[in-house]
């Protein structure tokens, strides 16, 4: 397989379709059924969408947004702004009206192209605040938006009548590895967005520096289902960029709600997800259990005993001998190639999980049933991808070593430092926050703690911002707290708090399906999700569940109190970033009463004379 030799992706590209000419590129869901896409017909589109570009007055350096779901139309868009030196600016499909113009007027995105209607019809909601967007192509649907808005076929057929092929070329051409490709916004956890700057050079490098290893791994036969937001760095690097290198075939998902629908008729060869997404399988897998006859609950046991005794194969890719790989035989034969064939997996390599903390029982779930989940770290700031587990080596519960040409360090107080070619230009119009996140020896600072052991594996341990700081001076990191909570079948989603306070507590939203499974078998009576968090026994039993999860937890971090939520926190209600991160100062502010509850004032008595 040939090596990333081009300066740009955009180039990659342009060598791929000479290569692969009428094989599948992408493919995405029409009706009932996939349909594939060329890479030269992805060529035919590119091209043309950047004939239109240039017709409309787009220059090196000028600005498009793209705002849109997944879907083949997001990856002409990109190829076509970066071929002719433009940048795009990526916007979350899930941000609003107010989030996209924030990011817009920021940026002074010239042109935007929007994906469904929806995306549409935020764009025309403030539209008249943008006096420097000049048009907007609507992937879906442009009817009855106004002469500004223009369909995306019309313009790829503008664009073609226009025969610009020989300034595609010369723009092409004229891309260099330090110009600006991307501003990628963060999704601002603690404050507005800052518009990360990507060059053409951070994403050739990390695309180089996370196939490294991985060449061997790889083959343009492989196919990969994409369902993370492309505006995100780890689904453009890791999703996109990465197969287009190698060659690889990409479908579409629907969306995240379909997504299982989608792994079974895909039946892709490697995914790359967050923790979410595996937490979300292992629970749907135990919650079935739970209610199989008594039989099949001993079988699955026996099949999980196996799997965990896998583990030290699993983790080394070492051969299984004797009588445990007859075991193990068995085991797979009727239990686990059962579960990877309804899940979609039966033909998964392996699977990549970043964006967040992947627990260790979530991992050594999928990597004892021989599906190899490797876990990475990175940021947006990075590009992403600072550390990856390598094959011949997994640890679960740590990000793996450096991917090459990076160094990765930790300050004297443990924050995770990173220099290398995939670290940012840095941040869009704001010189003071691009000189802050670098040290003097100009090492990118990450926010993040860990620590790093003998063979050079990353663990992290928490971030700087989360830290908390309780009323007797105690340092404590919420996160592995959290990922501890979340390995109870009943927690769907936890805050620890306790800044500045006495001891700590947590905010809980239940995983209502199990709990109401179990409200059923104690004989709990309720009618809505209210009834259950305020019943006594429902509170007993969490109380229990925190306990048994906590035991090995210092007196100081054990929680104490706690409250039950009715709903699920998302970015639609604003506790969530679209990464799925917790905006902790939101939750905060938003559930400011039921946590004062929590942490009573002391009652003063005076000593008795």
């Amino acid at each position: 397989m040939e090596k990333l030799n081009n300066t740009s992706m955009p180039a990659v590209f342009q060598q791929q379709v000479h290569k692969y000419g009428d094989r599948a590129c992408v493919a995405c869901k029409t009706g009932n059924r996939y349909i594939e896409i060329s890479w030269n017909r992805m060529n035919a589109m590119v091209r043309n969408l950047a004939s239109f570009l240039i017709s409309r007055g787009i220059e090196p350096g000028d600005r498009v947004a793209i705002f849109s779901p997944n879907r083949y139309e997001w990856w002409v868009s990109d190829l076509a702004i970066l071929s002719i030196g433009a940048v795009d600016v990526p916007i979350y499909a899930t941000n609003s009206a107010e989030e996209a113009f924030y990011v817009l007027q920021h940026s002074e995105a010239k042109g935007c192209l929007a994906g469904a209607s929806e995306h549409l019809q935020k764009i025309m909601e403030i539209r008249d605040r943008l006096p420097g967007l000049e048009f907007t192509v609507a992937y879906d649907t442009a009817e009855g938006f106004g002469p500004d808005v223009m369909h995306f076929e019309q313009a790829l057929q503008e664009g073609e009548k226009l025969g610009l092929s020989d300034v595609f070329e010369s723009r092409l051409a004229a891309v260099k590895p330090s110009d600006m490709a991307t501003i990628i916004y963060t999704s601002g956890t603690t404050g507005p967005p800052k518009g990360v700057m990507l060059s053409h050079d951070n994403f050739v490098s990390n695309v180089r520096q996370a196939l490294f290893d991985f060449w061997d791994k790889v083959s343009d036969k492989d196919v990969l289902l994409s369902f993370l937001p492309l505006s995100h760095s780890l689904e453009r690097t890791a999703g996109y960029y990465m197969p287009l290198a190698w060659g690889a075939t990409v479908a579409f998902a629907e969306d995240f709600s379909k997504i299982q629908e989608n792994m079974a008729e895909v039946k892709p060869t490697i995914i790359i997800s967050v923790p979410r997404f595996y937490e979300k399988i292992h629970s749907g897998i135990l919650s079935k259990v739970s209610e199989a006859p008594a039989t099949k609950q001993a079988l699955f046991k026996w099949a999980i005993e196996t799997a965990r005794m896998n583990l030290p194969y699993a983790c080394t890719q070492k051969p299984r001998k004797g009588l445990f790989a007859l075991r193990y035989r068995l085991a797979d034969r009727i239990i686990f190639s059962k579960l990877k064939a309804v899940l979609g997996m039966d033909r998964l390599r392996f699977a990549v999980s970043g964006g967040g903390a992947l627990s260790v029982s979530d991992a050594e779930f999928f990597l004892g049933m021989g599906i190899t989940v490797l876990e990475g770290f990175g940021l947006t700031e990075t590009t992403p991808i600072t550390n990856v587990n390598r094959f011949w080596l997994i640890k679960p519960g740590t990000v793996g070593p450096p991917v090459p040409e990076t160094t990765v360090k930790l300050s004297p107080e443990g924050e995770i430092l990173i220099k290398g070619p995939q670290v940012m230009l840095g941040y869009y119009k704001d010189e003071a926050a691009t000189r802050a996140a670098f040290s003097e020896d100009g090492f990118f600072r990450t926010g993040d703690i860990g620590a790093i052991d003998a063979d050079g594996y990353l663990s992290i341990t928490g971030r700087i911002k989360d830290i908390i700081v309780t009323a007797g001076g105690k340092n404590i990191a919420p996160r592995n707290i959290e990922s501890r909570l979340m390995e109870s079948p009943y927690i769907e989603q936890v805050a620890v708090i306790g800044e500045k306070r006495k001891y700590l507590s947590a905010l809980i939203v239940p995983a209502f399906e199990e709990l109401k499974k179990w409200a059923r078998t104690n004989q709990v009576p309720f009618s809505e999700h209210e009834d259950l968090i305020q019943d006594r026994s429902v509170l007993d039993h969490y109380t229990r569940e925190i306990e048994r999860l906590m035991a090995d937890f210092a007196r100081v971090e054990q929680i104490r109190k706690f409250r039950l939520l009715p709903h699920e926190w998302t970015q639609e209600t604003g506790e969530m970033t679209p990464t799925l991160k917790l905006k902790r100062k939101i939750l905060e502010e938003k559930f400011k009463e039921e946590i004062e509850k929590l942490y009573p004032p002391e009652t003063f008595s005076p000593p008795r004379k």
